[in-house]
């Protein structure tokens, strides 16, 4: 798959591009099957501790019964460490389907038309798995789960990585509509925004010109790919289902990863192939040892913007 100089010259422009069928229907399948499995594993360790009931739904079903009963199915299927403080038994969800996703040949070759064959994979990444707004508690407020607040990738990753040449895939596991939740940009190419710590790191208020926001829904193995500088936001979820997609990170091998804690990898590489990485078992051993590391050392924030910066006043 490759991107035409049409598509090139609106990302260089604009800043993101919207391409269909990036992800094949058999790796489609294979993710879902294996988050299935997980989930199924999951839930029957909450019904063990009474904490669910018996359900015979599928995944989204079962999800849907999880949330409802305050069990934080989240962490175990993200494929990151949060955050927040790490404690050594935190759950993480790096696996076969999860590796192949993330190295699959068509969405390479995308990133590669985009920012060259030397290929990182960058630590900075989540699966995104948005319950009907009208399901959610009270009290919930994490940007994983609700709508996100404006923001740049580029802030928030660590000032190491603001040099760093890099892009955003952000990859459809279900269809991305306007009543559920889909992307939305502030088409161009600004520079770096204030941003303020709300619900998330979120770009200041009175940055952005919002009436030019452009949401951008996208079928079920389509991608948004974007500029690490672009406004973004996502939609609240107004339908009666799930939105499910994975965002990931890929920048040019060498350069700061702006997350330096967590581990990357090559997953690409012209000039050395025998670098990239092969085996999903030692991307999983290298969130392992990083767990494990963290665990026992001061936290490392990952925020660098602080509230009472003028801009957040």
């Amino acid at each position: 798959m490759k991107l035409s100089q049409d598509q090139r010259t609106q990302f260089e422009t604009q800043g993101y591009l919207v391409v269909p069928d990036v992800l094949a229907a058999d790796r489609l399948a294979q993710i879902k099957g294996e988050y299935s499995a997980l989930l199924d594993r999951l839930y029957a360790g909450w019904q063990a501790e009474g904490r669910v009931p018996a359900c015979d739904g599928d995944f989204y079903e079962k999800l849907l019964v999880s949330y409802r009963a305050g069990c934080d199915w989240f962490q175990p299927m993200d494929i990151s460490l949060p955050g927040d403080e790490i404690a050594a038994d935190c759950p993480f969800h790096i696996s076969p389907a999860v590796f192949d996703m993330v190295t699959d040949s068509s969405l390479l070759d995308l990133v590669q038309d985009l920012i060259g064959p030397e290929i990182t994979s960058n630590p900075i990444q989540h699966v995104r798995l948005k319950p009907p707004a009208i399901t959610l508690r009270g009290e919930e407020a994490r940007a994983h789960i609700m709508a996100t607040d404006w923001h740049q990738d580029r802030a928030v990753a660590l000032a190491e990585g603001d040099n760093t040449q890099m892009v955003t895939v952000w990859l459809a596991i279900s269809d991305a509509t306007l009543d559920n939740g889909c992307l939305q940009v502030i088409p161009g190419r600004p520079q770096m925004y204030p941003h303020c710590p709300k619900r998330q790191t979120a770009i200041a208020d009175g940055c952005l010109d919002l009436s030019t926001a452009t949401p951008l829904p996208v079928k079920a193995g389509g991608a948004v790919i974007f500029h690490p500088l672009t406004p973004h936001a996502s939609r609240d979820n107004s339908s009666d289902q799930f939105r499910w997609s994975f965002d990931i990170r890929y920048n040019v091998s060498g350069q700061p990863t702006g997350r330096s804690h967590f581990p990357e990898f090559i997953a690409r590489s012209a000039t050395a192939p025998e670098t990239e990485l092969r085996d999903w078992r030692e991307w999983h051993r290298m969130w392992e040892q990083t767990r494990a590391d963290l665990a026992s050392r001061t936290h490392i924030p990952i925020h660098r913007w602080s509230s009472d910066a003028p801009a957040c006043a």
